[in-house]
């Protein structure tokens, strides 16, 4: 028979929001006894909530935060894991859990799919006695254990660390390590997945679709069934989307008329005020980054390269620097290729802008420019330049354009996949020794020009990184590249703006 289960959650620092009273609120008002453990005082916890000492549970002794987000999440993972191996008849759940109906198993279990590939650990019952818990328990035990579930090269990785003194904690692992992740694969490995609830159950609307739980109009209901027990808020997220509001949820959204059911006032309980964006400075703001900087000249003529877009222009100044002052032999690869193809008639003067930038800032270098047959005139005149006109179809065609082998070559002309694999192949080999090749806009390649079925050329140089070899289609192509390969020493991809979250968009190439 169904047993009667008490809920347990954790509140770790800072005063709880409406948000959380609602849901603690929930489960009361469904007729479960609610305990908040807590590692200090918290306010605003709602009356018949019982206050409990985190610490009986869990000392805060080697306190685990997750090193990128900050979060206790770690911590929280392994509370509840030893509330649970304490306790008989408790239910964990996170204060952003709203309950839908009574939490009621027979047999202990209580947990679901959050997707198909992995169940959440954000609401979850196990027996004292479970095979899951033991592991979770053991597995959690050690702040620098190694995910078995993790593909073998990232394991491999993890103990190459361990075994040189520099071991990864799970602090600095991937998001969930000791949460969804573990869950899930130790639910799998005892065959207590069995036990796992639909997604309808506990997670009917999804991380993706958590917007529509403020959003008024959108019926977020529809995910509800007759299955669903609770409501995950995705807590963190949800106070963050609030908070950009005027720090409430509108009336008519689901959690608005949450709140109105279970008498929740937000104003009694308001979100934490987020801090106040800075203003953004202006490229003029900005300017004073050194005597000569790179960004400040690319900025000054509105060059994509500069602080406004790219910012390719802040990794060449810590290239560049040290060389800028040499006699340089610089190869450029189109001007301002995104002009060129899609704003043909901006092309001469924003050609001409970037042109005047690199000659003021290697005031020594010969810069050659190999360009597709310009829409217009090159209206720039100075003994240190040559400017050749190539179509990018054929490798030898370039390669008989350049009459110097370049230091620095720098390729922002079509974006075309071809066309950049075309120019490497024949300047590449011809790159002084020490000097660096630089490919822009990766991800950024014209419909019109882009052939079918091309490899796209960061996914040949993903492939070489993984692999040593550089593999594609043409076999002509694979072997030049495959030729010279032993002479790159070094190969970076950098993502849009530097930021991991990003597209790849810039790849730099160091010839040894």
């Amino acid at each position: 028979m169904p047993q009667d289960y008490q809920i347990g959650a954790l509140w770790i620092g800072g005063t709880l929001s409406f948000l959380e009273q609602l849901c603690l609120i929930s489960f009361l008002d469904a007729g479960h006894h609610v305990k908040l453990y807590t590692y200090g005082p918290v306010k605003h916890v709602p009356d018949g909530v019982e206050i409990a000492d985190a610490n009986r549970v869990l000392p805060t002794d080697g306190f685990i935060r997750h090193s990128r987000t900050g979060s206790p999440a770690p911590q929280a993972d392994r509370f509840r894991y030893h509330l649970l191996a304490q306790h008989d008849h408790m239910i964990w759940a996170d204060t952003d859990a709203y309950c839908v109906r009574p939490f009621k198993t027979a047999n202990g279990h209580f947990h679901g799919w959050e997707s198909p590939h992995h169940v959440n650990n954000g609401v979850l019952g196990l027996p004292r006695d479970s095979e899951t818990l033991r592991e979770l328990i053991a597995f959690t035990a050690d702040e620098f254990a190694i995910p078995e579930w993790l593909p073998t090269a990232e394991q491999d990785q993890l103990r190459a660390a361990r075994d040189s003194g520099n071991p990864i904690g799970v602090g600095d692992q991937q998001w969930g390590a000791w949460g969804p992740r573990a869950l899930t694969h130790f639910l799998h490995k005892t065959g207590e997945i069995r036990h796992a609830l639909p997604r309808a159950a506990l997670y009917p609307i999804g991380f993706k679709e958590r917007g529509s739980m403020v959003r008024p109009g959108a019926n977020a209901e529809r995910f509800i069934t007759p299955e669903t027990l609770s409501i995950h808020f995705y807590g963190r997220r949800m106070r963050a989307r609030i908070a950009q509001g005027d720090g409430e949820p509108h009336p008519d959204s689901l959690i608005g008329r949450l709140l109105r059911k279970h008498s929740v006032v937000p104003s009694d309980a308001p979100l934490p005020k987020p801090s106040p964006k800075p203003v953004a400075l202006t490229p003029e703001q900005r300017r004073g980054r050194g005597l000569v900087n790179l960004t400040d000249l690319a900025d000054a003529r509105g060059s994509d390269r500069g602080s406004s877009r790219h910012r390719f222009t802040e990794l060449y100044q810590m290239l560049f620097l040290p060389l800028r002052q040499r006699k340089l032999k610089i190869a450029l690869i189109g001007l301002d290729g995104g002009a060129a193809v899609d704003a043909p008639e901006n092309w001469t003067d924003l050609a001409k802008q970037t042109l005047q930038m690199w000659l003021e800032y290697f005031p020594k270098a010969e810069i050659t420019a190999l360009d597709r047959p310009a829409p217009a005139p090159l209206p720039v005149r100075d003994k240190r330049v040559k400017y050749q006109q190539v179509t990018l179809e054929n490798p030898d065609e370039i390669a008989a354009a350049l009459d110097k082998n370049p230091d620095i070559v720098i390729d922002d002309a079509t974006h075309v996949s071809h066309h950049q694999q075309n120019a490497l192949r024949a300047i590449f080999p011809r790159l002084a020794s020490g000097g660096l090749y630089i490919v822009e806009d990766l991800r950024t390649q014209p419909a019109s020009l882009e052939k079918q079925g091309s490899v796209k050329t960061s996914a040949i140089f993903h492939g070489y990184l993984e692999t040593g070899v550089f593999d594609l289609p043409d076999e002509g192509a694979k072997a030049e590249l495959n030729n010279v390969r032993a002479d790159i020493s070094g190969c970076f991809i950098f993502q849009a703006n530097f930021q991991k979250k990003r597209r790849d968009q810039i790849l730099v190439l160091h010839k040894r």
